[in-house]
């Protein structure tokens, strides 16, 4: 069997179980419905016995409060003895799991309409073999079931199922010849299928929904995750890098490697960012970098000048002279040797 037929016939157990539910449901208030002579006579679940108006007549019908009532009830009709043939047979007992079986195929022959133009139903009578069973059947013309459903219906009331049987002498409990539910018609079990197979096409294509939502929730939990670590290692060295040099001097040897290889600013950076701070009219003669100290020794025509750009570069902080600035040899120049800490930046500003 394809997966296409386990579904289907999934679906159309899902459409009957949900058609039982419903009878269930409406049958834990019940109205039965009988004929005595020319009048309907209608008891619900608190036995209290009501009159129809008269089977039949011309513009008959029923009072607002009966209609209302049998509008919220399970109705169950009971056919009169005169509309119901009973007859017996008997079976072996072994056959007690194929009575249904059994029953269909001897409707023939025991009643003169074929089995699709009946509504019959049996009942099993205790016998004094116990290797027989004697089985009590009782059949009605669908003709003369539509004939009553009709003049009921005209009255506005819809019958859910009919029974027979129910005043016998035995006492035996009423049978069931025919039940809204037993006589689904295929347009009532595809509305139904129709109606389960679209609420689980919702519900798959809700969780797909929703697994595409936790999915892309999560890649971007992760993202934020790991912008967050990024901003918490920057947070990191930034706190590394304002350590004293005595707490990094204080550390194992690979520990302080890497340590001062993390605080150190960038020798490419540095010397790329006093390029462009210094003029063109100065040089450098030397450049020392310990950790964030930077110093630097050269030659100017105007020294005190070099203070305020390497400020305002964004790389340098705290610049001033470190020693005094002297005149070179030749007298046409100044020599100046400059202090700054340095910032760390990795890029410098409009690259």
């Amino acid at each position: 069997m394809g997966i296409d037929a386990i579904i289907r016939r999934w679906i159309d157990i899902l459409a009957r179980l949900w058609l039982g539910w419903q009878e269930r449901r409406r049958a834990r208030q019940w109205m039965k419905v009988t004929r005595d002579g020319g009048e309907w006579v209608l008891a619900d679940a608190r036995r209290t016995v009501r009159t129809a108006a008269a089977a039949g007549t011309a513009g008959a019908a029923l009072p607002d409060e009966m209609l209302r009532a049998a509008q919220k009830s399970f109705v169950i009709l009971e056919l009169a003895t005169s509309d119901v043939v009973s007859r017996a047979m008997s079976v072996p007992a072994q056959a007690r799991d194929l009575l249904a079986g059994i029953v269909r195929n001897q409707i023939e022959r025991l009643f003169p309409w074929r089995a699709s133009q009946a509504a019959y139903g049996f009942h099993v009578v205790a016998g004094e073999d116990p290797a027989i069973l004697n089985v009590q059947v009782l059949a009605a013309s669908r003709t003369t079931l539509d004939e009553v459903c009709g003049q009921l219906d005209a009255l506005g009331l819809r019958i859910d199922r009919v029974v027979a049987g129910g005043g016998r002498a035995d006492a035996a409990p009423a049978i069931t010849l025919w039940s809204r539910l037993a006589d689904a018609t295929d347009t009532s079990l595809a509305r139904t299928r129709r109606m389960i197979g679209g609420l689980l096409v919702a519900a798959v294509g809700l969780s797909l929904a929703v697994s595409v939502w936790a999915f892309m929730a999560a890649a971007s939990a992760d993202s934020e995750t790991e912008a967050v670590e990024a901003r918490l290692a920057t947070l990191q060295r930034q706190i590394k890098g304002s350590s004293s040099r005595g707490s990094i001097a204080a550390l194992a040897p690979a520990e302080r490697a890497r340590a001062l290889k993390e605080t150190s600013p960038v020798a490419v950076v540095v010397i790329e960012a006093l390029a462009r701070t210094l003029p063109e009219t100065s040089y450098l003669t030397e450049l020392n970098i310990d950790g964030e100290t930077l110093r630097i020794v050269g030659l100017a025509d105007d020294a005190p000048s070099l203070i305020a750009p390497l400020e305002r570069s964004g790389h340098f902080k705290d610049a001033h002279f470190f020693a005094p600035t002297t005149r070179n040899a030749e007298g046409g120049r100044f020599v100046f040797h400059i202090e700054a800490r340095v910032e760390p930046r990795f890029r410098i500003d409009g690259e």
